[in-house]
């Protein structure tokens, strides 16, 4: 059996309210999979993010990364689990006085690598996000949607196997938007990275979830599913008041005959 890389079981959530944020949320992700999350404001999104970080603890319920029982660590172990994961938010949350450079390969100098090292795997990662010359600037320097490349890029740095992304495309223009929402593709169809993905804007839930890269000759390219080919590998799940009341492809969401979700949807 595949074991998945990520796992949330019977997750329930308060914050001080007689009613959870979460209420028994059970979902799994498997390696190379993307979740797309979407859902009313205050649905308990950007919740479940948290607490696969461990930057918060469920009440009731277990959430496994690889196999491991996170909500049993503590923050030492929780370390060395988030060495695995990487999150992109919706403010891009730079240090404003370091450059690019020292942004993206924050974490590497904190583990005391050689220079050398840390130079070559940031300017892997700023060329991936199509910024390698920008490695000098300062974030005051830098659009909203370069800001927003530049912390993928940090978030990538450590080579993470699963990818967190919070309203990633938030406040960016629909051109923006795409180049994300591309690079974010190609990291799950090139790269397999596993992925959970937050967001209130269907435009970008559904270019996730019908469009697909491939990389030949060292170009990557995007094409959209077709009668011949349908996208197995991302996957929605809508909540409402803290419960799943869908998971599955796009597909089958479009076709609901649940009047919320044609509401929602609409």
């Amino acid at each position: 059996m595949i074991e998945p890389i990520l796992e949330m079981k019977d997750v329930v959530k308060f914050y001080g309210n007689d009613k959870p944020v979460l209420d028994g949320v059970s979902f799994r992700v498997y390696r190379g999979e993307t979740k797309i999350i979407i859902g009313a404001s205050g649905s308990g999104k950007s919740t479940i993010l948290k607490l696969i970080m461990g930057l918060e603890k469920p009440d009731d319920g277990r959430i496994f990364v690889e196999g491991r029982d996170i909500t049993l660590l503590g923050e030492e172990k929780l370390a060395e689990v988030r060495q695995k994961i990487g999150m992109v938010f919706q403010e891009s949350a730079l240090f404003d006085s370091l450059t690019v450079r020292e942004n993206v390969g924050y974490r590497l100098y904190e583990l005391a690598l050689a220079e050398d090292e840390i130079e070559r795997r940031v300017r892997q990662v700023l060329g991936f996000v199509g910024l390698e010359d920008a490695i000098d600037k300062m974030p005051s320097e830098l659009s909203g949607g370069m800001k927003r490349r530049v912390a993928l890029a940090r978030a990538l740095i450590s080579e993470p196997e699963i990818m967190l992304y919070d309203e990633p495309t938030a406040g960016l223009d629909p051109v923006t938007s795409k180049k994300i929402n591309e690079l974010i593709i190609a990291l799950r169809d090139i790269r397999g990275v596993s992925g959970v993905f937050v967001t209130h804007r269907l435009r970008d839930a559904f270019t996730l979830s019908t469009e697909y890269a491939t990389n030949g000759a060292g170009q990557t390219q995007f094409h959209t599913e077709d009668n011949f080919l349908c996208i197995a590998n991302t996957r929605f799940l809508l909540l409402r008041d803290g419960r799943i009341i869908f998971e599955g492809p796009d597909e089958i969401l479009r076709r609901s005959e649940d009047e919320y979700i044609k509401r929602f949807l609409a």
